[in-house]
């Protein structure tokens, strides 16, 4: 099995070192018999940060299937949310890599690890209805105050829209003044571009 090794400090100035993460990890390898692929260390680089250089090339090298197995300190060492982990976690089991993280002793190969990740999907999910729910909560109470929800319904048909058009008004101008799209009075018009230039011609 090859695996790849994947550790980050948040400063490198405030005596940070990825070693001591580093040293475990191949320590751990070692003992799995694992053959070392590679090490990607994301130095100065805080968890929330979206793009993280060593981890970016960690997942390019994934879909080329460099390794088998991507080993981390910690779940925090690796990823930012709940759901970056999740999402991650889908993509190597989708390119069949499995996942260590020795601080929290969840290996994906093993069944126990499999329960930890269908138990971090299912949190994943239920954030996520949440997040659903609340919305859906908050038009429903809008609408109960009698406040509209979307954007105002426009009244403009064809007619209009030619007239507009006759009095040398530009199709942006139209959209301002209409809040309908080209396309939508290309729609109301039911004619193709070569026939709104007539228009404009007339």
């Amino acid at each position: 099995m090859r695996v790849a090794i994947y550790a980050r400090v948040s400063t490198s100035n405030n005596g940070q070192d990825p070693t001591m993460q580093t040293r475990e990890l191949r320590e751990y390898a070692e003992r799995r018999g694992w053959e070392l692929a590679g090490e990607y260390i994301d130095i100065g680089i805080s968890g929330t940060k979206e793009r993280r250089p060593e981890l970016d090339r960690l997942m390019q090298e994934a879909h080329k299937r460099r390794f088998d197995v991507v080993a981390v300190w910690r779940f925090d060492r690796f990823a930012r949310s709940v759901s970056h982990l999740i999402r991650a976690l889908e993509t190597f089991r989708a390119l069949g890599i499995e996942f260590v993280s020795l601080s929290e002793s969840v290996d994906t190969s093993t069944p126990t690890g499999k329960m930890v990740f269908t138990v971090l999907g299912a949190v994943a999910e239920l954030e996520r209805s949440l997040i659903v729910e609340r919305v859906k909560a908050g038009l429903r109470n809008a609408r109960a105050k009698g406040k509209r929800i979307g954007r105002p319904k426009v009244d403009a048909d064809a007619s209009r829209i030619a007239t507009l058009r006759k009095s040398g008004r530009s199709w942006s101008e139209i959209t301002h003044e209409t809040g309908l799209t080209q396309w939508s009075q290309q729609a109301r018009l039911g004619c193709g571009p070569e026939h709104l230039t007539a228009f404009a011609k007339e």
